[in-house]
Parts: structure tokens; sequence; C-alpha cells
């Protein structure tokens, strides 16, 4: 896992089935100002790294090589009722991931899956 050295991880918060109002919705500021307030807090603790919502799943595309060729398809890999709405990444050890995503406003509508980030030897995570 990717460990820094007091022991933190990266987690990512998973957020799956999640139905956010769109910008023009009478809905949208108040759940904007509930996530801000979660992100808000995530920063407040030092644990804050990113967080992305992601656009729905007929704008994916997926991609895999066979015999060296590239085929792209559209729209996600598998069939599945379940759809990955947005990512948090969070540096912290599990306890508090999971404290984090039940605290997260995205859980009241939707599901957060929190998972560790591996660690791989000699792999570059650098973002620059």
């Amino acid at each position: 896992m990717a460990q820094d050295t007091v022991g933190a991880v990266l987690h990512m918060l998973l957020i799956y089935n999640c139905e956010r109002p769109e910008p023009d919705d009478p809905a949208f500021p108040e759940a904007l100002a509930r996530v801000n307030a979660f992100a808000e807090e995530c920063r407040r603790r030092g644990v804050f790294v990113s967080g992305h919502p992601l656009l729905g799943e007929d704008t994916a595309s997926t991609v895999s090589v066979r015999d060296g060729k590239a085929l792209v398809t559209d729209g996600p890999f598998a069939e599945t009722h379940e759809h990955l709405g947005g990512v948090y990444v969070l540096d912290c050890d599990r306890d508090e991931a999971l404290e984090l995503a039940a605290l997260c406003p995205l859980a009241a509508v939707g599901s957060i899956e929190v998972r560790p980030v591996a660690g791989v030897p000699g792999l570059d995570h650098r973002s620059s």
C-alpha cells in the first residue's frame, strides 16, 4: 500500500449510484454546499488529496489492446447497475477513511467504496 512515514495510507473513496442535481436544478446549491463542506472537513483534517466528479457513463470510452491493436468502444467496459460517479483521494488510515466516507453527503443517496491505494515498488506516481 502507498504509505508515508507516519502510517497514513492513501485511500480512494469511490462514489457509486449517486444522482447529483444539475446546476439549473433548484436542489443544486444545497447539494453543492454539502459536498464543499465535506471537502473542507477533509482539508481541515489535513487528509484531502483530491476529489473529482465524473461525467456520466454515456461519455466513457473503454480501451483494450489485443494483438498490438487498440480497440476503443463507447461506454464502460462492463454492463453494470452500479455507476461510478466520482472519487476522493484521502491520505489517512482506514478508520478515518471509513469515518469520512460515512460523513460524505453522497453516501446518503448512493454508496461509497473505500479502498486503499496499492504501493508498487518502482512505479512512478509523480504528477510532474
